[in-house]
């Protein structure tokens, strides 16, 4: 499992983060931090992209330079929450596409339950990474990425904010072959299946309607 997942350390996204758990943190910051958060995990993440030589002329001269080679991208937020991660993620890679797969946690079993799924049309030519900012029990990510699979994507990567280590688990041990990516490793969970410490509900705060 120690290959297939990676925890962030770096300064910039640790600070961000403290930020985003405080109580005090409004849905404006919130967001932002959100996205500048996702936009700094963005770059480890595609970081085995493959690149390729082209020609190109400076104002100086020729040269030789690299550029991607070609890989499709394509970004699978899981509503709501992981739309406040979609945008940064856009920005860093433009000509991705975007599907969205929309589950909910019932109250009760805490279970996730379906009701949206639009994914691209050539969803099989593009390498995947599905987004939201929590990974609790993992049963959203699980259902998530099971519902992509079907459709046969050359590869599939996760990324969250904040995980739990029963989150973490549950998502290796289901899907051993999806990298995840996260920007903390949290203590555990509560009897509501919350993250502790956590930062509360990501969708909430991101939207301001708690």
């Amino acid at each position: 499992m120690e290959n297939q997942v990676t925890i962030f350390d770096h300064p910039l996204i640790q600070h961000k983060l403290t930020h985003m758990r405080d109580v005090n943190t409004g849905s404006k910051l919130f967001r932002e931090l959100v996205s500048e958060v996702s936009m700094l995990m963005c770059y480890e993440a595609t970081r085995d992209l493959p690149l390729k030589e082209v020609e190109i002329e400076t104002p100086m001269m020729k040269t030789k330079s690299k550029v991607i080679a070609g890989r499709k991208l394509a970004f699978v937020p899981i509503l709501r929450a992981g739309l406040g991660m979609l945008d940064a993620m856009l920005e860093m890679v433009p000509a991705a596409k975007v599907g969205h797969i929309g589950l909910y946690r019932d109250e009760e079993t805490h279970e996730p339950v379906e009701y949206y799924n639009k994914l691209p049309s050539d969803i099989e030519e593009r390498d995947v990474f599905v987004l939201d900012p929590m990974l609790a029990t993992g049963g959203s990510a699980i259902d998530a990425i099971n519902i992509i699979k079907k459709s046969k994507p050359n590869s599939i990567k996760f990324l969250c904010i904040i995980a739990s280590p029963e989150g973490i688990k549950a998502l290796t041990e289901a899907h051993p072959d999806v990298q995840v990516f996260c920007a903390a490793k949290d203590d555990g969970m509560n009897e509501n299946c919350y993250i502790l410490p956590g930062l509360g509900d990501a969708g909430d705060r991101i939207f301001g309607t708690k």
